[in-house]
C-alpha cells in the first residue's frame, strides 16, 4: 500500500509513519509505546484517539511524560500480560523485519515491551532500509564494570567499541548503565549474533531485534508510506 506524498521532508515523513500507524491499534487495548522522534509524532497522533484506548505501556521515560502531558494513561509493563501491538522506530531495518535499535538508549525498556507484544509495528523513514544490519554503529547496554571487558570482545572481532557520552561524562540510562555504540560490524546472521552477546557476562541487552522481530515496517519514502510486512 502506497499513500502519495509530494517532496515531504523528513519530520514530514516521519508524521505520516506515525499517523498511519493508528490503524494498527485496537480500541479498548493498551498499546505498546516505543522512544524516539518518530514515535514521538505516533504519540501525538494517538492523543486524536486516546478516549479509545485504555492506555499505553511506554519503554522510556522520556515518553511515558509525553504520554501523560496529553492525558494518555501509562501502565507499568508488570501491569499487563500481553499487548496486541508495540509501536516504536529503528535505527536500521533489514528485509527479514530484523532491526538494530538504541540511538535513543532506551533498547531495554524496548526490547521488554516488544516481547509483550503479539505485533512489532516499525515507523521509520526509508533511510532507515538496509540490505545488512550494521553500519549504523550498534548499541548495547552494558553493567559500567564490565564495559573495558565487553569492548575487548568485539574488538577482538574487528569491530571498535566506545563507551557513549553525554556532557562528558557516561551517558547513564533509564536502567543506570551504560552504552557501549560498536562501529564496524556486518551482522550476516541477526538471530545467532543476538542470542551469543546477549550471553556475555555484563551485556544488559544488545541492540539488535531479531528475536523481537518487526512483524511490518511503515516506511515514510518520497511517494508516501511504503507497507512492508514480514
Amino acid at each position: 500500500m502506497t499513500t502519495p506524498a509530494a517532496a515531504l521532508s523528513q519530520d514530514e515523513l516521519k508524521t505520516l509513519v506515525g499517523q498511519a500507524a493508528l490503524q494498527y491499534v485496537q480500541a479498548g487495548e493498551i498499546v505498546g509505546v516505543g522512544t524516539g522522534s518518530t514515535v514521538n509524532k505516533f504519540i501525538d497522533a494517538l492523543a486524536t484517539m486516546k478516549d479509545q484506548i485504555r492506555g499505553a505501556v511506554s519503554s522510556s521515560v522520556a515518553s511515558t511524560e509525553r504520554l501523560k502531558a496529553l492525558g494518555i494513561a501509562v501502565f507499568d509493563a508488570n501491569e499487563v500480560e500481553s499487548l496486541a501491538v508495540y509501536i516504536d522506530g529503528a535505527d536500521e531495518i533489514d528485509g527479514n523485519g530484523y532491526m538494530v535499535k538504541g540511538g535513543g538508549a532506551a533498547l531495554t525498556r524496548e526490547k521488554i515491551v516488544a516481547a509483550l507484544a503479539q505485533r512489532f509495528v516499525c515507523i521509520a523513514d526509508e533511510s532507515k532500509l538496509v540490505a545488512a544490519l550494521g553500519a549504523f554503529p550498534l548499541p548495547v547496554e552494558v553493567i559500567p564494570m564490565a564495559a573495558q571487558q565487553i569492548a575487548r570482545r568485539f574488538e577482538a572481532r574487528g569491530a571498535s567499541a566506545t563507551l557513549r557520552l553525554k556532557d562528558g561524562q557516561p551517558l547513564v540510562t533509564d536502567n543506570g548503565q551504560h552504552i557501549l555504540d560498536v562501529r564496524g560490524l556486518s551482522i550476516a546472521d541477526p538471530l545467532a549474533f543476538e542470542s551469543e552477546v546477549n550471553q556475555w557476562p555484563g551485556v544488559v541487552t544488545v541492540g539488535v531485534f531479531a528475536h523481537q522481530k518487526a512483524s511490518v515496517c511503515l516506511l515514510g519514502t518520497a511517494q508516501g508510506v511504503r507497507t512492508l510486512a514480514y
